[in-house]
């Protein structure tokens, strides 16, 4: 699957798990290029828009690992992707809110 692709079908996943995905400069003078954080209460991804597609991909997969993602449709290679960065089991769910 493609870098564009898996960005686009993550992105969907995000927007079913209430997890908003933005496109931003970063400029802060590290070599950042996105994560997830808890703006206001709602969890998001933020992603520079300097990003090639594979980094998009990297991150938006980094990104929804931590969530529960069994009553989202992903294609195989996606849910095979997240499954393999999810934190252990014994630290517990990262996103439960």
């Amino acid at each position: 699957m493609k870098p564009e692709q898996m960005t686009e079908a993550l992105e969907t996943a995000a927007a079913q798990l209430n997890v908003r995905v933005r496109y931003e400069a970063i400029t802060t003078g590290v070599n950042a290029t996105g994560g997830l954080c808890k703006l206001k209460g709602e969890w998001c991804v933020i992603i520079d828009k300097k990003a090639s597609p594979t980094e998009r991909a990297a991150i938006l997969t980094e990104a929804l690992a931590g969530f529960d993602t069994d009553g989202v449709f992903l294609p195989p290679q996606i849910r095979e992707a997240l499954q393999q960065r999810k934190p252990p089991q014994a630290a517990g769910p990262i996103a439960k809110d």
